[in-house]
C-alpha cells in the first residue's frame, strides 16, 4: 500500500510546486519590483504609528504588520486567481485535470506566503527587538496568523471565482484589505476606540486576532473569559469562511 501511495503523493506534491512556481517563483525572478509591496504595506503603517506613539506602539505596531502581511497575503490570491482563470483560462485546464479545487488552492496559497516572506524577514527582524515571546507563546502567536491567512485566502479564493476581470478582484482585494487590516485595531490596542464605537471593531475578525497577539505580547490584559471568546470567534470564522469558499466558489462554472 505504501508503494502504491508513492506516486499519488509525489503527484500532489508536483501539483502544489507547480502551483508556486506559476503564480510566485517566476513572477519574482522576472519582476524583482512585486516584493516591494509585501514590504511596503505593512512597514509604512507600522512607520506611522510608530511615529505618532513616539515609540510607546512599536511592538504593537509589529504584531499588527504579521496580521496585515498574513491577510494581504490571502488576499492576494483574489487578483492572482482572477488573473490566471481570466487571462489564461488555468482554470478551464486545471478542472478538466485530475487537479481538485483543493490542491489548486494550495498550492497558489503556498505561493502567496513566498510572496510574503520578505516582510515577514523584515517583521521578525524587528520582533527581535521589540517583542519577548516563550516558545509556548510563540506558537501561540503562528496560530492566529495561520487562522488569519486561511480565513482570508477563504475569501480571495471565493471572489477570484466569481471575478470576470482582473481590475474588478484588485478592487475587492484593496477595499477588503483595508477593511480588514487597516481600520480595525491591528496596529493599536482597542482600548484606544472609544465606547460605543469599539463594538464595531468586533465586527471584524482580525479584531479577535489582534486582541489575542497584544494579549500574548502583554499589551492588553485578557480574561479568560475573553481569550477563549476571541479563539472561538477566530476559529469559527475560519472555519465557516473556508467552508463557504468550499461550497459557494463557482469551480466548475467558468
Amino acid at each position: 500500500m505504501a508503494g502504491k501511495n508513492l506516486p499519488r503523493k509525489r503527484s500532489l506534491f508536483s501539483q502544489v510546486f507547480a502551483g508556486i512556481l506559476v503564480n510566485s517563483v517566476y513572477e519574482m525572478q522576472n519582476y524583482p519590483v512585486v516584493l516591494l509591496n509585501t514590504v511596503v504595506s505593512p512597514l509604512s503603517i507600522l512607520l506611522v504609528i510608530v511615529f505618532v506613539s513616539r515609540g510607546s506602539l512599536f511592538g504593537v505596531g509589529i504584531e499588527g504588520g504579521f496580521i496585515m502581511a498574513m491577510f494581504s497575503a490571502g488576499m492576494g490570491l483574489s487578483s492572482d486567481l482572477s488573473h490566471l482563470k481570466n487571462d489564461f483560462k488555468l482554470q478551464d485546464m486545471i478542472v478538466s485535470s485530475p487537479t481538485g479545487w483543493f490542491i489548486y488552492m494550495i498550492g497558489l496559497s503556498l505561493s502567496e506566503i513566498v510572496y510574503a516572506i520578505p516582510a515577514l524577514i523584515v517583521l521578525t527582524i524587528l520582533a527581535s527587538f521589540g517583542l519577548s515571546f516563550t516558545p509556548v507563546e510563540v506558537l501561540e502567536f503562528v496560530a492566529v496568523l495561520l487562522l488569519i491567512f486561511i480565513a482570508s485566502i477563504s475569501i480571495g479564493y471565493t471572489l477570484s471565482t466569481f471575478s470576470s476581470d482582473i481590475v474588478q478582484s484588485f478592487a475587492f482585494t484593496r477595499l477588503i484589505s483595508t477593511v480588514f487590516s487597516t481600520i480595525p485595531p491591528v496596529y493599536y490596542p482597542i482600548t484606544y476606540i472609544p465606547l460605543p464605537f469599539r463594538y464595531l471593531a468586533y465586527l471584524s475578525p482580525t479584531t479577535y486576532a489582534a486582541e489575542l497577539v497584544q494579549g500574548i505580547g502583554g499589551y492588553l490584559s485578557l480574561s479568560l473569559t475573553t481569550v477563549i471568546i476571541d479563539w472561538t470567534v477566530l476559529i469559527a470564522v475560519t472555519i465557516a469562511l473556508f467552508v463557504l469558499a468550499k461550497t459557494k466558489a463557482r469551480w466548475r462554472e467558468v
